[in-house]
């Protein structure tokens, strides 16, 4: 194998480049709609009509009906060939994201059964993303339940367009056609707002009415099968007119010392001789030569993996995006997007998340939150938070200009993931839906006189000291303390103090989660702007949040930063309680107090420990002193 080709297995792995398909490509289905709705029992009936039941795993499927499933003896649980996971067979949901896989005379096909409960809707919406056609189960019995709406939601969030309302359990209601019109009804009002293209075929996944065939215990309904829609239905993708989109996914050397790069097509094709463009420096070059799993290809197209060179060597690596020369992507670094979020912590605006999009990773900022999806209405309703499983429509920022597409233009381009930055969960999945003009005309003014400037001028140099912990440990006294001593040695300060900044500059904020984040956030910028001018900015801020001291580290990086943590037992600083807040908030008159009924999390590698039941005031501010001047 040569060098080239290793390389590109190592990166891809067996996976036909292709620069012509000889079979279309597998339907991609998802079934989804709330727990006991049928899914599993349905992926099960259509594997085992289609003949996709080998021998060995029917027998395995007779004896775990005996074992685990709920019909009649001797009738089989066909839900059982899809509940892989054993703590799901034994507790008769689906956990996990199952695959399946079947071919019928027309068509090959991708079933991925997912979870109905609302715990496991992460691992929904990750079958989704995969996905061209969702089956949306409804029980003909229990009628629409919130999931069904969530998960159509959801679909309708993560891009796709045609779903069918499989209305279930129909020998339940006594295959009325009468209960199926009302479900059928009450959802088309749904998939209309939603933008989703969908048909209702009423079924017994059970005993296999409509499933494959028409008819049977239901005359009146005239419509095709669920097997036979699926087979005939177009899914051409609303990007397939588009032109190149290649995220790129690493650099290779090659052999002669040439950069060989490596991804895979998004959208549009790619051949040797085409001008490509990088996104989002501007840059363009032309391609000299390209491969694919099996060696030298001619073009290779959507869905491909390549490798390929350049005929100059330009600045090209991971995150970059190429695109052809007369269709370029959007570049910007404000963006409105829709994200369904899995967090544990509701998503608030103003806290800092890591973006990923495509090969590309960015820090990225919730800057807004313009409302939440109802999933049952469609409507958007005003909140300050977001919480688990809800659906964000928010703003987006970036510190720099990144390349993309609205979803609707390209999936592969426009969806991305969020990514809390202390713990590396993943927290939401969104899709662009446009860009932001916002700072798109704003561009930093080159100064003479800079910091440096200003700080030889003032013979000192900018820092910022951050004091955090709990009301009454101390930090304004400990604070003012610091202050006066630096006064003394001729050095020019400021102390930004909680109540002092909210009598003023965030007055408009009050004591949610939501505004301490935003309280904090123009801290940090005030703080870096007085750094700017020279000064030794002192900061004294409960700031109960590590996400958000992780935030404040990071815009102030550069510039010399300590954290001072001022720790005293919580009893101690409810006896001191200088401004009586303790009595207060025990007595709940007032709310949202940290200690109290709200969660103060201790730094977990502060810069400076500074224990005030243990020190006086000044003990503790020449501590701070002697590492702010002795050792910067």
């Amino acid at each position: 194998m040569s060098p080239i080709r290793t390389a590109y297995a190592a990166a891809f792995g067996p996976t036909e480049a292709g620069s012509v398909r000889s079979r279309p490509p597998a339907l991609r289905v998802l079934i989804c709609g709330a727990v006991d709705d049928g899914k599993s029992t349905l992926i099960g009936r259509l594997l085992y009509e289609a003949g996709a039941v080998p021998d060995d795993q029917y027998a395995a499927l007779a004896a775990d009906s005996q074992r685990y499933g709920g019909g009649a003896p001797g009738e089989l649980d066909f839900a059982l060939l899809t509940d892989g996971l054993e703590a799901e067979r034994e507790r008769g949901i689906t956990i996990d994201v199952a695959y399946r896989y079947m071919a019928t005379p027309r068509r090959d096909f991708v079933f991925a059964d997912t979870p109905g409960h609302e715990q496991y809707t992460a691992n929904m919406a990750t079958g989704a993303s995969q996905c061209e056609v969702a089956i949306i189960l409804a029980d003909a019995v229990r009628g629409l339940q919130e999931q069904s709406y969530r998960h159509a939601a959801i679909c309708s969030t993560l891009g796709i367009r045609q779903a069918v309302l499989a209305v279930n359990k129909m020998d339940g209601v006594g295959f009325s056609e009468a209960r199926f019109e009302q479900i059928a009804e009450s959802f088309r009002q749904a998939a209309a707002r939603l933008h989703l293209d969908c048909v209702a075929i009423p079924i017994s996944a059970r005993h296999g009415d409509n499933v494959m065939k028409s008819g049977g215990n239901m005359p009146w309904y005239q419509g095709p099968s669920l097997l036979d829609h699926l087979e005939r239905i177009d899914t051409r993708p609303v990007d397939h007119d588009l032109g190149l989109r290649l995220p790129v996914q690493g650099v290779w050397r090659g052999p002669a010392g040439e950069r060989i790069y490596m991804g895979s097509i998004a959208a549009g094709r790619l051949a040797p001789g085409d001008r490509v463009t990088v996104a989002p420096s501007g840059a363009s070059a032309v391609v000299a030569h390209l491969w694919g799993a099996d060696g030298t290809v001619e073009y290779a197209g959507r869905g491909a993996p390549v490798a390929f060179t350049l005929k100059r060597e330009i600045d090209l690596g991971r995150g970059d995006l190429l695109h052809a020369e007369s269709d370029a992507p959007c570049r910007a670094n404000h963006l409105a997007a829709n994200v369904i979020w899995f967090g544990k912590s509701h998503l608030l605006a103003g806290r800092d998340y890591e973006l990923r999009l495509g090969t590309m990773t960015s820090p990225v900022t919730v800057t807004s939150l313009r409302g939440k999806l109802d999933v049952e209405t469609g409507e958007r309703l005003a909140v300050a938070e977001i919480q688990r499983d809800e659906i964000a429509i928010c703003h987006l920022a970036t510190p720099a200009a990144i390349a993309f597409d609205p979803y609707g233009h390209c999936a592969a381009t426009g969806s991305f993931l969020l990514v809390d930055r202390t713990t590396g969960d993943t927290v939401g999945a969104g899709m662009v839906r446009n860009a932001l003009d916002r700072g798109s005309n704003v561009v930093a003014q080159a100064l003479t006189i800079d910091r440096k400037a200003r700080e030889a001028l003032l013979g000192q140099t900018g820092a910022v000291v951050w004091f955090t912990g709990l009301s009454g440990a101390g930090k304004s006294t400990i604070a003012d303390a610091l202050e006066r001593k630096l006064h003394s040695r001729g050095k020019l300060t400021f102390l930004l103090d909680g109540d002092n900044v909210r009598l003023g500059l965030n007055r408009d904020l009050g004591f949610t989660d939501a505004d301490r984040v935003e309280n904090l956030r123009r801290v940090a910028e005030v703080a870096r702007l007085m750094v700017d001018a020279g000064l030794i900015v002192l900061c004294s801020f409960i700031s109960p949040f590590e996400r958000e001291r992780m935030m404040i580290r990071e815009r102030l990086s550069g510039i010399g930063f300590l954290e001072a943590f001022v720790d005293a037992p919580f009893e101690l600083c409810a006896r001191r309680d200088p401004k009586g807040l303790y009595a207060k908030a025990r007595r709940g008159e007032l709310r949202n107090f940290t200690g109290i009924d709200s969660p103060y999390e201790r730094p977990a590698s502060p810069d400076l420990v500074l224990d005030s039941s243990l020190h006086p005031p000044d003990v503790l501010a020449d501590r701070v002193l002697e590492r702010l001047i002795d050792h910067p």
